[in-house]
């Protein structure tokens, strides 16, 4: 008896070594432009960047942090990643409805707003993931960001 729980602890122990800690994971840069990974602010009609602003007329919260990005900017692996295909923004067709859906470091995410170079494989932290979309073009006079959406929707913000 004393050697079975001996053995369930030391299975324990290994299961819980193998588990990532995302709490622990902080990002690389994602926005060539913003190496400081700069969440935007408040753009008037536009909203804020931050997790949890009001959309809508406070009809909705926004489910994801805004990184400041450059419209046709390069944009890089913040560690290394696995891609899991596309994820678009929105329902209907505009200059901007490309994203990615992307994993790794315990962690699973979409990229919106960026054209990718590819939709599956991996790249290595800092390799290019793709190009910041025309975002002027759909919201003149918007500070251009990616958005950087969690795949369960809670609060990325700890990351940056």
């Amino acid at each position: 008896m004393k050697l079975y729980i001996l053995f369930s602890f030391l299975l324990l122990a290994v299961i819980c070594s193998c588990l990532v800690d995302a709490s622990q994971v902080k990002l690389g840069p994602l926005c060539n432009g913003n190496s400081k990974n700069r969440i935007r602010g408040c753009d008037g009609k536009y909203g804020c960047g931050y997790y949890g602003a009001s959309r809508d007329g406070g009809k909705r919260k926004h489910q994801g942090v805004d990184i400041v990005c450059a419209d046709g900017a390069t944009v890089y692996a913040p560690f290394n990643v696995k891609l899991n295909g596309k994820a678009a923004p929105y329902k209907k067709n505009n200059a901007i409805n490309d994203g990615i859906n992307l994993s790794g470091e315990g962690l699973c995410f979409k990229l919106f707003y960026v054209k990718p170079i590819k939709y599956s494989g991996t790249l290595r932290k800092g390799q290019k993931i793709g190009t910041m979309l025309p975002m002027q073009k759909v919201y003149p006079g918007i500070t251009s960001h990616l958005h950087f959406q969690m795949c369960d929707k809670s609060d990325p913000t700890k990351y940056f």
